[in-house]
């Protein structure tokens, strides 16, 4: 008899906390992009926020927290509160972060509960209009014989932006003259208006300006051609197959965050990387949604590890940490 009241008393509570937990979301969710406005991930992550705002029937309101290599936001989200209103959208900087900035104030493996892969985006190598070069065997002929006259823009040390620029400029064997960011939005106006020479960025960021003319494109990172860039061809054509670079982003809750509102999240980023406007959206700008079986807690949780073991090595070959 006295074991009975503890049992009901059990089993309300948990009635009550699924009762909340089913009430998910009952407000606006916040997504932190830690770049400029503009730029690549932000382009994904508001894709991402209307087709996920579908599912979910609240609203997905992005804030851009730029700063230290995209390091800013994601502090800001990891000490965000653990209800499932505060996300993340981060690219594979949330794994190269550790190697690159040993101070961090969080710990991408450990503070951050995964939701899922979202999608693999391509980089292409553009410039601005008036370049001599007509062509990637042109461009790199002058890449080689004006050196750090090249003004080669990037979003700040550790940014894909940026390592895709130390790739090319280490298989090149040519030291051209970085020009730092706070990210490529701010870097493709400077671009446009003849700023800069080159920047490497993510196809998110520059299908619209290369359909439009706006900027020469004449390489992308991938292993073969692109079907919406099919004229393009790879670094690997021209005698450079280690500049392959492949960005790919997920989504992220603070650490402790209740998993049935994981799981919520989950389903709902799933069901939106099956809807056909955001697809179409996506193959538009040349980028590739996750698997279903990618778009999980695990298998980010995974992947986050395998990352981090591949890139802490390069990073440190190629200049080490910074403080």
């Amino acid at each position: 008899m006295g074991a009975g009241p503890g049992r009901w008393l059990l089993a309300l509570l948990l009635l009550i906390g699924t009762q909340a937990f089913g009430a998910y979301p009952d407000k606006p969710i916040t997504l932190i992009v830690p770049f400029a406005a503009g730029g690549p991930t932000d382009t994904l992550a508001r894709l991402l926020a209307e087709a996920m705002t579908r599912d979910l029937a609240q609203p997905i309101v992005v804030q851009n927290v730029g700063g230290a290599g995209g390091t800013v936001g994601a502090a800001r989200a990891a000490k965000s509160p653990n209800d499932g209103y505060t996300l993340l959208l981060n690219h594979m900087g949330q794994a190269t972060a550790p190697a690159l900035y040993p101070k961090l104030s969080y710990d991408p493996l450990v503070d951050f509960q995964p939701i899922g892969r979202v999608a693999d985006v391509p980089m292409t190598l553009v410039g601005r209009d008036n370049l001599p070069a007509r062509d990637l065997k042109e461009l790199l002929a002058w890449m080689r014989a004006n050196g750090k006259k090249v003004n080669f823009a990037h979003a700040g040390r550790g940014a894909v932006s940026h390592l895709c620029a130390l790739l090319l400029m280490k298989s090149l064997g040519v030291q051209m003259t970085p020009v730092a960011y706070k990210g490529t939005g701010p870097a493709m106006t400077d671009l446009l208006s003849h700023q800069i020479d080159l920047m490497c960025d993510q196809t998110t960021n520059t299908s619209a300006q290369i359909r439009s003319g706006q900027v020469k494109v004449y390489a992308v990172t991938t292993k073969t051609r692109l079907a919406s860039l099919k004229d393009v061809p790879t670094f690997a054509e021209s005698g450079l197959p280690n500049v392959e670079l492949t960005v790919w982003h997920g989504l992220y809750a603070p650490k402790a965050t209740p998993k049935p509102v994981i799981d919520r999240l989950a389903t709902a980023l799933q069901a939106a990387l099956k809807d056909p406007a955001l697809t179409q959206r996506l193959a538009e700008l040349g980028a590739v949604p996750a698997k279903q079986t990618d778009a999980t807690p695990a298998a980010l949780q995974a992947w986050m590890k395998s990352e981090v073991a591949r890139w802490t090595p390069i990073i440190k070959a190629a200049g080490g940490a910074q403080e």
